[in-house]
């Protein structure tokens, strides 16, 4: 065997596409020196098949499963229970499923099998006769509220529940809560510690202990005045606010010991209660944080009771949904996820995407993930684990570049992306156990399908039941604007993304003007690009028009237009709801933009965001619009 066909044959046991297409539809092929690295980081060497027997199986009701190494004897299935029924074999060779999702057991003779099988369809509330679904989105870090340290957290959520209320609204989108690295000037929510756990720095101590989370910080003078200079600011000062607000946080449990004994001893049997899983993320945290497990095992506590709070108001408002998480794609290598995980980490690697019309060098977004081969072998624990957490107390998730499901681009740390290629992953698998979840959970799953999409992905998410996303920006053919009648009924309408700038500032321009500041375009191209967004803002308005819905402000129509999708569930981003110009995040930037720092105004004009709010309701009780 030369050596080019044995990197090809390793390649493909390692699940590289050695040959892809990219956003152009124009075929590549990975070259030689990325594949090796990408071997090289995967510990990946030519080898025989795998004979041994899978891990875990996953199956869909009503449908059949072969089973590797299974006799034509009889067999049983035992559910969760330990019940006990006879497994049926159709004429082929292979076994009638259970009808009842679950986790189960295939056994034969002395041969267990574990099998997930999952529902037909993810979870979603039974239709009403009333308006289609709608709610928003919120960066959590972004929003104000009385003593929230300078960084928004939980409280902040509340008064945008009851506005929401008022109008008929039943799900509130949030930004990543996921435990975080070691906050530095450049914090990403994206670029999590661990996906697992929670950010104690995005929950409130007032929401949750009121009059003694202010005693803490009247008792200290000094750090009251720090707290309260940080909550003023227009934009987040992640260090300063991060160290006042670990400090408020920390002095918590020996007030509470001292003032409120009882109420303590309660938090500690919770705390006990939570027994190993929290004891050991909390060792490795404080490893990483320099900080002591037992203030990381409080903070933690504080960020899952603030959270189960605010979603038990929701669901107490006749939410439908109520809160929607945020899953992000991969966490960072040095975090507690990485070490809880290790042997199914890829540490040599980082994930990304691949060049394209947006970005032409590529994007290496410095976080990494599971391999494939290893989340397989561990009967894909890692996965299910992460799944059930992040649905703890939600209504909903939002999987963040769901694609990966099926693919990922991987490139060797420190390269650039051209280096990478596709890294392919057991997508039928991974469905079935998000399916699963989903239905056992009772929560909705949104995937964001945006970017270069492999084809076919978007119908087989569908079919099982996981929503896309359709934003009005991306809904364009080669006629101008989509009508919103034509976007997917199995999707979530948006008005922009956190990637995007909002309505406002899309059609005042801002995202050019950002990117004729940061030298990305010259003078000629920026009036290139002012001359074809006058020409899209001119379309929106005729599409506006003939649906029926102008009103002569632009705003207005871009949201009206989005929520006469016949998605079965609109969500409005909370900058769209305030008509700020200003995106959260510029993809492409680390301290040029200030990504993830923007705070909302300080005052809100509730007659504005009322009439927004109301319009926005209003245009989800009419059908979509059939042009």
């Amino acid at each position: 065997m030369s050596a080019g066909e044995a990197r090809q044959r390793a390649a493909r046991q390692a699940g590289i596409k050695v040959e892809w297409t990219d956003v152009a539809g124009t075929p590549r092929v990975v070259d030689d020196a990325a594949l090796d690295a990408i071997l090289e980081a995967l510990g990946a060497q030519p080898r025989e098949a795998d004979e041994a027997l899978p891990a875990l199986l996953t199956a869909v009701t009503g449908q059949t499963l072969e089973i590797p190494g299974s006799a034509a004897a009889e067999a049983q299935w035992i559910d969760e229970k330990g019940e006990a029924r006879a497994a049926a074999r159709t004429r082929d060779g292979a076994w009638q499923v259970p009808d009842a999702p679950g986790y189960w057991q295939w056994r034969q003779r002395g041969r267990l099998q574990a099998v997930a099988i999952a529902p037909a369809r993810a979870w979603y509330p039974d239709p009403t006769p009333g308006p289609r679904d709608w709610g928003m989105v919120a960066q959590v870090y972004s929003l104000r509220a009385t003593g929230d340290g300078g960084i928004g957290d939980s409280a902040g959520c509340l008064p945008w529940l009851s506005r929401m209320a008022r109008e008929g609204g039943g799900a509130l989108a949030l930004s990543p809560l996921h435990a975080p690295m070691p906050v530095g000037p450049g914090f990403s929510p994206y670029s999590p510690s661990d996906r697992a756990w929670l950010d104690p720095l995005q929950a409130s101590p007032m929401q949750v202990f009121g009059d003694a989370a202010e005693a803490v910080r009247l008792a200290d003078p000094d750090l009251d005045a720090r707290l309260r200079t940080l909550e003023q600011n227009a934009q987040i000062d992640w260090p300063a606010a991060a160290a006042a607000k670990w400090q408020w946080i920390a002095r918590l449990p020996a007030w509470l010991q001292t003032h409120q004994p009882e109420r303590w001893q309660r938090i500690e049997s919770e705390l006990r209660d939570a027994g190993q899983p929290l004891q050991e993320w909390s060792r490795e945290t404080a490893a990483l944080w320099h900080d002591s497990a037992g203030h990381q095992a409080f903070a933690q506590w504080l960020a899952r009771r603030a959270w189960r709070e605010v979603q038990q108001v929701a669901r107490g408002r006749g939410m439908r949904i109520g809160l929607i998480a945020d899953l992000a794609v991969g966490f960072d290598a040095a975090g507690v996820e990485a070490r809880r995980s290790r042997g199914a980490v890829m540490p040599g690697l980082e994930l990304g995407a691949p060049p394209d019309a947006f970005n032409p060098n590529g994007q290496a977004w410095g976080i990494t993930g599971y391999a494939p081969a290893a989340l397989k072998a561990a009967g894909y624990a890692p996965f299910i684990a992460l799944l059930r957490a992040v649905m703890a107390d939600r209504g909903g998730i939002r999987i963040d570049h769901i694609l990966g499901l099926q693919r990922l681009w991987v490139l060797p740390r420190g390269e650039q992306s051209g280096a990478g290629a596709y890294l392919q992953y057991p997508f039928d698998d991974l469905l079935n156990l998000l399916v699963l979840e989903s239905w056992r959970h009772r929560c909705v799953v949104i995937g964001e399908d945006l970017g270069v999409v492999p084809p076919g992905i978007r119908e087989r998410l569908a079919a099982r039941g996981v929503l896309g996303m359709d934003v009005l920006a991306f809904s364009r053919d080669e006629d101008g604007f989509v009508p919103p009648g034509r976007w997917r009924t199995g999707a979530v309408a948006m008005t922009s993304t956190h990637d995007l700038p909002p309505v406002a500032g899309w059609l005042a321009g801002h995202d050019i003007q950002w990117r004729q500041r940061l030298g990305w375009i010259d003078e000629a191209a920026t009036r290139d690009a002012r001359a074809e967004r006058e020409v899209q803002v001119a379309e929106l308005a005729a599409l506006a028009r003939e649906t029926g819905v102008a009103t002569g402000q632009a705003q207005t129509d871009a949201l009206a237009l989005t929520a006469r999708s016949p998605a079965v569930l609109a969500l409005l981003p909370l900058e769209d709801a305030l008509a700020l110009d200003e995106q959260p995040n510029l993809p492409g930037t680390v301290d040029s933009h200030p990504n993830w720092r923007r705070r909302l105004p300080p005052v809100v004009d509730e007659s504005a965001v009322s009439t927004r709010l109301r319009a926005f309701a209003a245009a989800r009780t009419r059908p979509g619009d059939a042009g």
